[in-house]
């Protein structure tokens, strides 16, 4: 069911929540660089493939593993406050790696140690986040809301490559690190204006305990369980595509330019989505996301079967409408359904269910295809991926989750859609 015609985009009406999406797009943008720009500042300094998965991997560790201790804290204390310690955090690390390379000073294991300030700040950050944005915008806009921030990272994943690259060639990697670091200190300046209302302080007790609370509210929910378990298998599968890609590509498909094509296409289906979760509300938001992610499936099939790089690129385009549509369903429904006191610590299973095993799938995709071939590979891949999305759908609460719900105090019922 969609909204009436013109209010689409009547959250951005509201101050609050403009300050906010001022500031996040800045920083997604800046998020969307930091691939590109490191890659080049690593090979740069070493020229070696195995420095930067050591540097990725010295961000990527430290923001998993501090997942759930952000979303205690961001339960605990100002959620506000915590973003803009985490914006600057991340400000002074990048704007202290922009220095040394822009001075020629810098090391890989100095690289390493700042990315782990970078990892670490965006665990703390990712909760808070989550659990904030229901305390500035208005209940029903809050799909519009999750959707405009969907937008956000979609246009930061197309436009920051392209800005890091031209800067990179022209000015050097140190330079677009910098403008990286520009982006976090902007949302930091945003979030700093924002006026909330109290947040209630949560009773005194150990972390541990806090930890408990916060499993048993995103257990005792069979949709979450559900929706994550999903999340964390379509990234373990999907990695497949990223690692195997390119090389079926260099054969078959077109090449570099062809896979830069296929990409492209992903990232405009995921601008698509995001327009789309805009206006689209169904009466059953995660029925339509969990069918929605089926699509994310299509890419690696067609990568698969060989099909030309126009025909993978469609596919890749519907990958990434289906992608963003589940997620703005998803990260929705737990904002309206979890009551707040436990809102950061649910977003922090949620992001680390979702992302823990991903680096495993990136780390077996490879072997997996020397051992039964890279197009069977790639079919077990795609197949299981539309597994799990019709094995989600089975579930009855995800069927039947109502769009809106007030939000109760206690968890909900496991067995059933809360009414």
């Amino acid at each position: 069911m969609s909204p009436a015609p013109g209010t689409a985009l009547a959250v951005l009406r509201e101050r609050q929540f403009r300050r906010f999406f001022v500031g996040q797009s800045a920083s997604l943008l800046g998020d969307g660089m930091i691939g590109v720009a490191l890659a080049f500042a690593v090979l740069d300094l070493t020229g070696s493939p195995s420095d930067l998965g050591y540097v990725l991997a010295a961000r990527t560790i430290p923001m998993i593993a501090g997942l759930l201790v952000g979303g205690v804290i961001a339960d605990r204390l100002p959620r506000r406050r915590i973003m803009v310690a985490a914006d600057l955090a991340r400000f002074l690390g990048q704007g202290t790696m922009a220095a040394l390379l822009i001075g020629g000073h810098a090391t890989i294991w100095e690289l390493g140690a700042l990315q782990a300030v970078h990892g670490t700040a965006t665990a703390l950050f990712s909760p808070a986040s989550t659990g904030l944005l229901p305390a500035i915008v208005t209940g029903p806009r809050l799909q519009q809301a999750n959707a405009l921030r969907g937008l956000s990272l979609s246009i930061g994943k197309i436009g920051g490559p392209v800005l890091a690259g031209l800067l990179a060639a022209t000015a050097g990697p140190g330079w677009a690190i910098a403008v990286d670091a520009a982006t976090f200190a902007i949302s930091a300046a945003t979030l700093s204006r924002l006026r909330l209302p109290a947040q209630r302080p949560a009773p005194a007790q150990s972390f541990l305990r806090d930890l408990r609370e916060g499993w048993t509210e995103f257990s005792s929910r069979t949709w979450v369980c559900a929706l994550v378990a999903a999340a964390s298998l379509t990234n373990l599968l999907f990695a497949a595509y990223y690692v195997l890609g390119p090389a079926t590509a260099e054969r078959s498909s077109g090449g570099p330019a062809g896979w830069a094509a296929i990409q492209a296409l992903l990232g405009v289906g995921s601008l698509v989505g995001g327009l789309a979760a805009l206006r689209v509300h169904p009466r059953r938001p995660l029925r339509t996301g969990v069918l929605a992610l089926a699509f994310c499936a299509l890419p690696t099939m067609g990568l698969a079967a060989g099909l030309s790089v126009v025909t993978v690129s469609g596919l890749a385009f519907l990958g990434g409408v289906g992608m963003t549509l589940f997620n703005t369903f998803m990260e929705t429904a737990i904002q309206q359904h979890v009551p707040d006191k436990a809102l950061s610590r649910v977003s922090a299973y949620d992001w680390f269910g979702s992302f823990a095993v991903q680096p495993i799938g990136q780390a077996t995709a490879g072997p997996l295809a020397a051992g039964i071939g890279t197009h069977p590979a790639l079919w077990l891949a795609g197949v299981l991926q539309f597994l799990v999305a019709l094995a989600a759908l089975a579930v009855p609460a995800i069927r039947h989750l109502p769009a809106t719900i007030e939000k109760a105090p206690t968890s909900s019922d496991s067995s059933a859609a809360p009414t």
